[in-house]
């Protein structure tokens, strides 16, 4: 950015625009805050589950009972951590459990936690489909306001959990927890977008995956068993994003509409001229009113395309390939199984305080999001995109080994801690953050709301896919099962090289051009940029 766009950026940078960006964010820390909860209380949240179900974990300390020609006897089995389930070694399990129910209780609290664990991403699923509709119909002020109900609702119930049947409550209160990120994560970009001075656009728009790490890092602070994370105040850790849907509720009455939705969606001018306003501070307004009249006319130009239309017309099909393929990636990559049980993956690597260590790729997430913002822009999206899934997969190997060979070598366990690390980071480069804008500039104004949603979708279903599938594959493959994610690494490292473009610098008219001039699939990218050459030529 030149001297003349920083004064110009600095201009725009009033305090409304800080309060309205920073208020719409929240809804990104509430879903990174959820996504990062569920992790470091598993043990404590399982062994409650294990009271209220009357299971018996295996890797707990009890007594089991076992049933002889009518007669109860008590059978002890080896469990450590009794302390959690609020009785003393020896204690017998209630005999309303048959002994022969407890061979498969390992597997129902496992199936419980999972869906626990995996049911959030159903309800960014759902919704992920009508944020286009809530916005327009609302407003997207609104919209936001209306949802923060939803985000509310499912921290009482997780809140409140201890007070009824605690699965239940928290599975459902996760559930609707997911409902409202899916629409959250949504309509934040579209308000921060549409809010954002041109000079601003891209700074403001990388915050919301800032929100989202920090709201990982800070419920894994929260998270630790002298804090909240503990047999006592556990319902309160799962609950306390609500503080941020209250916060960002009463904040949000604060903020103006967005100027383009009152211009282009709604034809109010005048409205529209007041927001600005209030978001610009002294500065002429009708400079972006005549870009949001082009912005219009362009928009009423280009007919909408439906979902139907973008799969079955074959000049969207390989974008939509690789809008689709890319949201995988992220997904399949195996970072939610790290997010999600990175502190049972610590443990099993011999780490003897793993939360501490599962903290550590918090502050490291963190970190490397904020480096991620200057990468981008400097070294393009698919080479950043490429160099993040070799990174991943080299890491996904080292994990293994280190893994694997634990029991032979004790050093074995920092090979496993480094690559977990290295996993993280190599995700932040590249894989984590360019997903979701990539899609939106491989497509122009009328496909685009389609495809946004769609990939959203596919985004929150592989979401669901890994942190319920996970836990199973852990305890099948034991060492050998990032050898899975491995493998898928490769898969899509071999068909970001073949298929997708960079669009840096380049305009929604040249990448479209570009994958409708793709006659052949086998085609590489330069081919491509060969292509536009000569559509420039």
């Amino acid at each position: 950015m030149d001297s003349k766009s920083k004064m110009q950026a600095e201009k725009h940078l009033t305090g409304t625009l800080v309060l309205s960006v920073f208020t719409a964010v929240l809804g990104f820390f509430q879903y990174g805050y959820s996504l990062g909860v569920i992790n470091a209380p598993q043990k404590v949240i399982e062994a409650h589950y294990g009271r209220v179900l009357g299971i018996v974990p295996m890797d707990r300390q009890a007594t089991n009972t076992s049933r002889d020609e009518g007669t109860l006897t008590a059978v002890t089995v080896t469990i450590p951590g009794t302390e959690a389930w609020g009785g003393t070694e020896g204690t017998p399990v209630p005999p309303s459990v048959p002994a022969e129910d407890h061979a498969a209780s390992p597997y129902i609290l496992t199936m419980y936690w999972s869906l626990s664990v995996s049911v959030f991403a159903v309800g960014g699923m759902v919704s992920s489909f009508t944020v286009g509709w809530i916005g327009d119909r609302l407003g997207r002020v609104r919209a936001m306001l209306v949802v923060n109900v939803l985000a509310i609702a499912g921290s009482l119930l997780m809140g409140l959990a201890k007070l009824g049947p605690s699965h239940i409550l928290i599975i459902a209160g996760r559930a609707i927890t997911g409902l409202y990120c899916g629409l959250s994560s949504g309509l934040v970009p579209m308000y921060v977008s549409e809010v954002s001075p041109t000079a601003l656009r891209g700074a403001l728009g990388t915050l919301h995956q800032l929100a989202i790490v920090t709201g990982i890092l800070i419920s894994q602070v929260l998270g630790l068993d002298f804090l909240l994370g503990n047999d006592a105040l556990w319902p309160l850790l799962l609950g306390l994003s609500g503080v941020a849907a209250l916060l960002q509720f009463f904040l949000l009455l604060l903020c103006p509409e967005s100027p383009r939705y009152l211009y282009i969606k709604l034809g109010k001018v005048e409205e529209a001229k007041k927001s600005l306003k209030r978001l610009r501070g002294n500065c002429d307004p009708m400079k972006e009113i005549a870009e949001m009249e082009k912005e219009k006319q362009e928009a009423a130009s280009e007919k909408r395309v439906s979902i139907g239309q973008l799969f079955c017309s074959s000049k969207y099909r390989q974008a939509v390939l690789v809008a689709l393929m890319v949201q995988i990636s992220q997904q399949f990559s195996g970072i939610n199984a790290i997010f999600y049980y990175s502190t049972n993956i610590f443990e099993r690597a011999g780490v003897g305080q793993p939360v501490y260590a599962t903290i550590g790729v918090g502050v490291v997430n963190t970190v490397f999001t904020v480096i991620s913002v200057f990468l981008v822009e400097k070294a393009g999206r698919r080479s950043l995109f490429l160099a993040g899934l070799m990174g991943m997969l080299i890491s996904a190997v080292a994990m293994t080994v280190g893994l694997a060979l634990l029991s032979q070598f004790a050093w074995m366990s920092y090979v496993s801690m480094t690559a977990i690390f290295l996993f993280v980071i190599f995700f932040e480069v590249g894989p984590g953050p360019i997903p979701w804008f990539i899609v939106a500039e491989l497509f122009s104004q009328g496909p685009r709301p389609a495809a946004i949603a769609i990939a959203g979708f596919c985004n929150w279903a592989c979401n669901f896919i890994v942190g319920m599938c996970f836990q199973y594959i852990a305890d099948l493959c034991g060492p050998y099962a990032f050898i899975i994610f491995a493998v898928l690494l490769l898969v899509f490292f071999l068909f970001a090289y073949l298929k997708v473009p960079e669009t840096k610098g380049k305009s929604f008219e040249e990448i479209a051009a570009a994958f409708r001039r793709k006659k052949l699939p086998a085609k590489s990218m330069t081919e491509l940029e060969d292509l536009r050459g000569g559509e420039q030529a």
